[in-house]
């Protein structure tokens, strides 16, 4: 086995033993979700570790809930906040392209980081330009916590009440193989996101709909 799947085998198989999860309750699911969420449009499933707690009695759903979005909002902070203070290293041509859209999003910046976190896609495409645009942290964090427990929330009491329409997806939870391919199988979508978001000229793109984007700032 390739030496950085056999990690990655140790590590998850850890996070999805229900003896760990029994012996260090939410704290893993706070890990589980931090980790998860703090490499950037990769999405590792952390969503497994949530579902495994979910379907034991023993757990709160409402507490997997906040536990996972304490943990997921932490990473967040994090690539928000190198964003922020990274700014600089862009080069003056990729920050004329991406300046209308930095400024959609950072005026409805509240509104965009909690409809991103509060559902599955890559919220980073939105927190990275959030940090980019200067977004006010206070704000973001709030914003952030809020969608994220909704999101985890949801998932865990949906496993709660549904445990037998789920159940094949946390059994397939222990397979470190299948637990990459759950993740990788959005990468290639996300990329050619990503790759976009850089490349497009968005001053064209929002200019018709929201023209005060592209106006001169006084």
């Amino acid at each position: 086995m390739d030496p950085v799947l056999a990690v990655f085998d140790q590590v998850w198989r850890w996070f999805t033993d229900p003896a760990t999860l029994q012996t260090y309750g939410y704290l893993v699911i706070l890990l589980a979700s931090f980790l998860g969420s703090l490499i950037i449009f990769v999405p590792v499933p952390y969503f497994l570790v949530i579902a495994a707690a979910s379907a034991d009695p023993v757990f709160d759903p409402t507490l997997i809930g906040i536990s996972s979005a304490l943990g997921a909002t932490a990473a967040k902070v994090i690539i928000f906040q190198v964003s922020y203070t990274g700014g600089k290293l862009m080069s003056s041509n990729t920050e004329k392209r991406m300046k209308p859209f930095m400024k959609l999003v950072s005026r409805y910046g509240g509104i965009a980081a909690f409809l991103a976190a509060a559902t599955p896609i890559p919220d980073d495409l939105i927190y990275i330009p959030l940090g980019l645009a200067r977004y006010s942290l206070p704000r973001f964090i709030l914003a952030t916590l809020l969608g994220k427990i909704l999101l985890t929330a949801a998932i865990s009491w949906g496993v709660r009440l549904s445990y037998d329409s789920v159940k094949f997806l946390i059994d397939g939870s222990t397979d470190p193989v299948g637990a990459v391919l759950i993740g990788s199988a959005f990468v290639a979508a996300i990329a050619v996101t990503v790759y976009a978001m850089m490349k497009l000229d968005w001053g064209k793109v929002l200019g018709r709909w929201f023209p005060w984007t592209v106006e001169p700032e006084s």
